[in-house]
């Protein structure tokens, strides 16, 4: 289903689809293509090409320097792009902190900040995570005690993704442990990475990478200018960002990217006589997860439309995070089991015969194993699809 474009609109989506062609490196799309791992200096290069266009910013007005794009603008870049295997735009600095200190930080804040997100010369990440407090992220226990004119912040933040690459953190902290209700008492900080006593710790996920981080803080002194809006109100402000975190997180154009690439490589695998795409349960299984993908971005559309008319999102975000977390879950289990032996983790120079660099099975395969392992977090972060059950169960049943 597509939205019923204007001429404008169909025009838009044209140039992004120009500008892909043109721009976009080759060997960048095989890399995301074939499931390989982005470093830094990627996501570095495509954003530079995405700033020198003006659309790295998509969501941001233009009096910050952004393109101030549609609702509907925004939905077909994202549709555009996954299809083009162009990397993500990551989001920690421009979907999440920048929207953020637009509506709460101070005017010294957005001066010194936010044009620096645009120009990458910060690198952020997210300290929101804790042991014991993740998806009841309200009984968060890292401290930020007030000391003249800095706070002194100690405590443990995980899952910290790409915090190994990081030069700035914004974090929930609690400032007022004595506060009658776990929800107050929290507030926002920006802490330099650099900082005496902040220390990063890689935490090797099962699919052998590590993207994501411990970050121990001890005794880290910040300056209270760092606070973003007031002291103890934090809360809100966390609220506020997870809406911005959960923009686009049914992963519309991810799932298109994926089923398209599961259809390809059904039709090319053999499954006896024919191909699997033949074969009758995993036909079945295909059409089940491209009949929910059809529906979920009927649903992802009028949330669109709707935000295209002024409306603010609602609990349909919940239903489309987690819908869309399971079908990109689904698909990546699919193609794991189209690969079948080949998706095995193994070292590739102890099984290839000498001076023979040519991958063994097919170019997806080494893929297939790390992408299906590292989306079981999809239904975890960002708030967990039980959580998310919660909030639909209150706002649309009244539970």
């Amino acid at each position: 289903m597509d939205l019923t474009l204007s001429p404008d609109v169909i025009a838009f989506r044209d140039d992004v689809r120009d500008f892909m062609r043109a721009e976009l490196p080759l060997r960048m799309t095989e890399k995301v293509r074939l499931g390989r791992q982005l470093v830094k200096e990627d996501y570095l290069e495509w954003h530079a090409l995405l700033r020198q266009r003006g659309w790295l910013a998509g969501n941001w007005p233009r009096a910050h320097g952004g393109a101030e794009w549609s609702a509907v603008q925004r939905h077909l870049f994202d549709i555009e792009a996954t299809a083009a295997n162009a990397p993500r735009i990551l989001p920690f600095g421009l979907v999440m902190l920048g929207p953020v200190l637009m509506a709460f930080g101070s005017e010294a804040q957005q001066k010194t900040c936010l044009p620096r997100i645009l120009a990458d010369d910060d690198w952020w990440c997210q300290g929101y995570s804790e042991p014991g407090a993740g998806s009841d992220l309200a009984s968060l226990r890292t401290t930020a005690l007030r000391e003249g004119d800095h706070y002194i912040v100690n405590g443990q933040k995980t899952w910290t993704t790409l915090g190994h690459y990081a030069n700035r953190m914004f974090c929930l902290v609690r400032t007022d442990p004595q506060a009658p209700k776990k929800q107050a008492g929290i507030s926002f900080l920006l802490i330099d990475m650099d900082s005496d006593g902040v220390e990063v710790r890689p935490i090797r996920l099962i699919d052998g990478s590590a993207e994501v981080n411990e970050v121990f803080l001890r005794d880290v002194r910040v300056p209270v200018e760092n606070l973003v809006g007031t002291e103890n109100d934090g809360w809100t402000i966390a609220k506020y960002l997870l809406t911005h975190e959960r923009t686009g997180i049914a992963g519309v154009g991810f799932a298109r990217a994926g089923l398209a690439a599961l259809k390809r490589i059904a039709a090319q695998e053999r499954d006896g006589a024919g191909s699997l795409a033949e074969n009758a349960l995993f036909a079945a299984r295909i059409a089940r997860v491209e009949i929910a993908l059809m529906a979920m971005e009927t649903t992802n559309l009028r949330v669109v439309a709707a935000a295209a008319a002024g409306q603010a999102p609602g609990p349909e975000s919940s239903m489309l995070k987690v819908k869309g977390t399971q079908i990109r879950q689904e698909i990546t289990d699919l193609i794991r089991r189209a690969a079948g032996p080949y998706a095995l983790p193994f070292q590739a120079d102890a099984l290839a015969p000498a001076g023979n660099t040519a991958p063994i099975g097919p170019e997806y395969a080494p893929a297939a194993a790390p992408q299906y392992f590292n989306n079981r977090k999809l239904s975890i972060y960002g708030g967990s699809n039980e959580i998310q059950r919660g909030i639909i169960s209150k706002a649309m049943l009244g539970l």
